[in-house]
């Protein structure tokens, strides 16, 4: 009737916008009576969901604040943002959908326009978006019960199903308006659940033009929001979380999921998943079952690490070569040489007594059997976890979701250009030619690699940093070795460097993080991807790449890189011409990759649980105190949700992107830190109750969204998996100081490796140790060396090469060329070997199973057997009513002619 009678009209107010009519407002000047008679004033229920008339449910709320009661002098702005909310509104209106209007009982100048689908629009716009509805109740068993003989100790791990009840399962199918009965549609009014109807309000909102402006549309919540014209756009929660709502039409399912899922004494109970993705759609949902599978894995990996850490524990003390070095009679006569030109001593082996016991925990076998367990195990994991979101496609009926996925609204806007199909040879339209998305790509492409770029400068900073620092602690820190301070004991200067470096750059990660999220988003925009999925996939490499870069660039420096191209005393290599090259302590950089492993890995998990919980809860706090110092009125439950903080769409976004980096830092350098996998599953357990508590009582709702798969972050996890092999067996091979042992223990008779004659490791730190001639000191090194231990001849330093007076002097001697050769052979052997088990691994396991194939081909068989058979017999209905007419009119015709 509006849209018919009443443009007209509707035109005068737009002339007109400071005369208004006062029908349920009384005294307030009503902005919404030019739009709908639908006024309405709060009716003092808290958890209302239903338009005042207590029929029509909400299905969004629109929030906005009125710029008449605004004090501010931009008059003009104010005009043009109250006609473009107009034309908007009116236009919701026009393509059906009720809106309804009510004042803050807080603050009287915000406005809440509730909006309503009719049951007509939801059928049109189901069968625009291909969305599944049901057909019949399925009478096939979705669930096994492969572990039914331990009911009695699973049930305990399970949520009670007198709580959360089972969701019925239904065959389903593409909704079509005139095969509408076909569908099993018992009641209206449940017929669409309340996910779905927000899914089909929003996908309206966001395609609703409100400002024509050089023949180019402008539609779109979003848009509205972002220019502040609308405050806020959103699905209600259906209840209180703490309390079940008095209303029996509030189905109370927030309440349910607050207290089976997100309360912190459900954190052993296994996830209600269905509950979960009725609430807030499959693609919340898909996330919170990958979670849980990943931690469920985790355990597992856990207990290895637990394992392997534990052996390497206990035997420490067995450990020869720490022995060597902590007995005063060998390590304390061992004079080393000073590792820095300017203010570095010598210093005697056994002030690294500490770190080499503490090197013998995780450079030990359990190591070696711990990296090819988790090279097995990460296979493990994404081979199970395809079959697990299979079966997930199948009983969420997201099997064909691509072929459904409708454009952006943001691209649909920049369509101008017309071009023809090649396919359908039909005009149709795109944002822009072949040419200028080569321009886009270009630019983009050349961002990205600008701020890589400036990571690995960072990088490079850090290390400055640390051959810099290097010599300050070297002058502060205790040189004396007989000394008992336990600061000397425990904080040598290779630990306090690595330990101040570790703190910096993880600060310099966090403040990068924020810069490029920005950035990342900003080009991703400029790039305009077709639908929502490209969207994310998009935006997921470019945040993914400069993840890796800005995390894991440290540990791959520690790794592969510091103390491998240090030369020897009388050759040190320089950096930039300046700095010496740091060198790693005589038992390698292993426990230092440890450090900085813990330090980034925990110090992540901690300011990520403050930004998630203390952030939002702090925010609610402060809004929930002042609201309630303003008012004692009881708030309605969409002024409630307003004064929840917003998720955001690309919130998903980043908690994929938290869980992908730590599954990077258990996977890549586990080799390094066996108790990593056991810190990972003590994180994911809180993670899965920290998102569940703030997404259930921090934030307002979520629109629901469909979601076939975990997205691009698939085959990232493949990725990792694969370039984890290499770095755990390159860990081991040159980072840990395994291979030259073996080298040691394996050789006892072939000179020059020793003088011992049986297996033993006895005198290996002996023969690791080279020997240098402080006369062949360099003029810039001699200079600034300190001589607090006396004059000294020879010093020793870390490295194979033959001593002075030999006919090669300082060269690589055999025993470093038989441990090159070793430790390639020990990658390749150790690639091909886990490569080899993974690819058995991958192609005996499906990714799909026989039971689910055959579940989601009788499902649809079935479903094309019941349309087809109903189908045919409107067409026998139809062809017989036909046939039966014909009959009528050929015997009228004829029967005057016989007669």
């Amino acid at each position: 009737v509006f849209c018919a009678a009443g443009r007209s009209s509707f035109l005068f107010v737009l002339g007109n916008l400071e005369q208004t009519i006062v029908p349920t407002f009384g005294n307030l000047e009503s902005q919404h009576n030019f739009r709908t008679p639908e006024t309405a004033e709060f009716n003092g229920k808290s958890d209302a969901l239903y338009f005042n008339d207590g029929q029509r449910r909400i299905d969004f709320v629109l929030v906005y604040e009125d710029e008449r009661r605004k004090e501010t002098n931009k008059k003009g702005s104010n005009v043009k943002q109250r006609r473009k909310r107009q034309a908007y509104e009116s236009n919701l209106i026009c393509d059906g959908l009720k809106l309804e209007a009510t004042r803050s009982v807080v603050d009287d100048k915000l406005v809440f326009v509730k909006v309503h689908a009719p049951w007509e629009v939801l059928c049109t716009y189901a069968e625009i978006m291909h969305i599944k509805l049901p057909l019949k109740p399925n009478d096939l068993k979705t669930r096994s019960s492969a572990f039914s003989n331990f009911n009695w100790f699973t049930k305990f791990f399970q949520v009670d199903e007198n709580i959360i009840k089972p969701e019925q399962e239904f065959f389903t199918a593409p909704f079509e308006k005139n095969r509408m009965n076909d569908f099993y549609i018992q009641d209206r009014d449940t017929f669409f659940n309340p996910a779905t109807r927000s899914r089909i309000v929003y996908f309206i909102l966001s395609r609703v033009s409100y400002e024509v402006k050089d023949n180019v549309k402008k539609f779109g919540i979003n848009r509205l929001v972002n220019s502040g014209i609308y405050k806020a756009a959103f699905p209600l929660h259906d209840c209180h979380f703490s309390w079940p709502s008095q209303d029996v039409s509030c189905p109370n399912e927030r309440y349910l999921l607050y207290r089976e899922w997100a309360h912190p004494r459900s954190f052993y109970k296994k996830q209600p998943l269905d509950l979960i993705r009725k609430y807030y759609g499959e693609k919340i949902g898909i996330y919170f079952a990958w979670l849980g599978y990943y931690t469920k894995m985790l355990l597992l990996a856990a207990v290895v690490g637990v394992a392997c850490f534990l052996y390497g524990y206990i035997n420490q003390d067995n450990c020869t070569w720490s022995k060597e070095v902590c007995d005063p009679r060998i390590g304390g006569e061992i004079i080393m040489c000073p590792q820095c030109d300017k203010g570095c001593p010598f210093w005697r082996l056994n002030i690294t007594c500490e770190s080499s016991k503490k090197l013998c925990i995780f450079d030990s076998f359990g190591t070696l059997v711990f990296a090819v367990f988790m090279g097995i195990w990460v296979t493990l994991f994404l081979e199970f976890w395809k079959r697990r979101q299979a079966e997930l496609e199948y009983e969420w009926d997201t099997v064909e979701l691509q072929q459904e996925e409708q454009p952006r609204p943001e691209y649909e806007a920049r369509c101008t250009h017309v071009v023809i199909n090649e396919i359908t040879q039909e005009e149709e339209r795109i944002p822009f030619t072949a040419f200028g998305k080569c321009i886009r790509m270009t630019v983009c492409a050349s961002a990205v690699l600008f701020w890589v770029l400036l990571i690995i400068a960072s990088v490079i900073g850090i290390i400055v940093y640390r051959l810099s620092v290097f010599i300050v602690f070297y002058a502060k820190l205790p040189k004396a070795s007989n000394t008992t301070d336990p600061i000397q004991k425990y904080l040598t200067p290779q630990t306090a460097t690595t330990i101040t470096a570790s703190i910096i750059s993880f600060i310099i990660i966090v403040i990068l993080n924020m810069m490029y999220e920005k950035v990342a988003i900003m080009i991703t925009n400029f790039e305009l991807p077709r639908t929502q999925t490209d969207y994310e996939n998009s935006l997921t490499m470019k945040m993914f790449l400069f993840q890796f870069v800005n995390y894991y660039s440290s540990c791959f420096y520690i790794a592969f890189f510091k103390g491998k191209f240090v030369g020897y005393p009388g050759d040190p290599v320089y950096w930039l011409g300046k700095y010496r090259n740091e060198e790693c302590d005589p038992g390698g950089c292993l426990f230092e990759l440890t450090t900085q492993l813990t330090i980034i890995m925990g110090g992540k998990s901690i300011w990520n649980n403050i930004l998630e919980v203390v952030f939002p809860w702090v925010m609610n706090i402060c809004r929930l105190y002042f609201t309630a110092s303003s008012t004692e009125k009881k708030t309605p439950r969409w002024e409630q949700d307003y004064h929840l903080q917003l998720m955001g769409k690309l919130g998903l976004f980043y908690e994929y992107l938290e869980m992908i980096i730590q599954f990077g830092f258990v996977t890549l350098f586990v080799a390094s830190f066996p108790l990593a996998p056991l810190l990972a599953l003590v994180n994911n357990i809180l993670e899965i109750r920290v998102d569940a508590w703030k997404m259930t009582t921090q934030y307002r709702r979520m629109v629901p969204e469909k979601a076939q798969d975990i997205g691009a972050w698939q085959p990232i996890m493949q990725g990792i998996a694969i370039l984890a092999v290499v770095t755990n067996a390159m860990i081991i091979a040159f980072t840990s100081d395994m291979i030259p042992r073996l080298v040691y223990y394996w050789s006892f008779s072939v000179p020059p490796y020793g003088n011992h004659t049986d297996y033993t490791m006895k005198g290996y730190i002996n023969n690791t140790l080279s020997i240098f001639n402080t006369s062949d000191f360099t003029e810039r090194s001699r200079e600034n060396l300190d001589s607090d231990l006396g004059d000294h001849t020879t010093c020793r330093y870390r490295d194979f090469r033959y001593p002075p007076g030999h006919p090669q002097q300082y060269k690589h001697n055999i025993y470093y060329w038989h441990v090159i050769a070793a430790k390639l052979a020990f990658i390749i052997v150790m690639e091909h070997l886990i490569y080899s088990v993974k690819f058995f691994i991958s192609y005996a396991i499906p990714d799909v199973s026989k039971s689910t194939k055959s579940k989601i081909k009788r499902e649809k068989y079935l479903t094309q057997k019941l349309l087809h058979e109903n189908h045919l017999k409107d067409m026998t209905k139809s062809f017989g009513v036909i046939a039966e007419r014909m009959g009528e009119v050929i015997d009228n015709n004829l029967r005057p002619k016989v007669e």
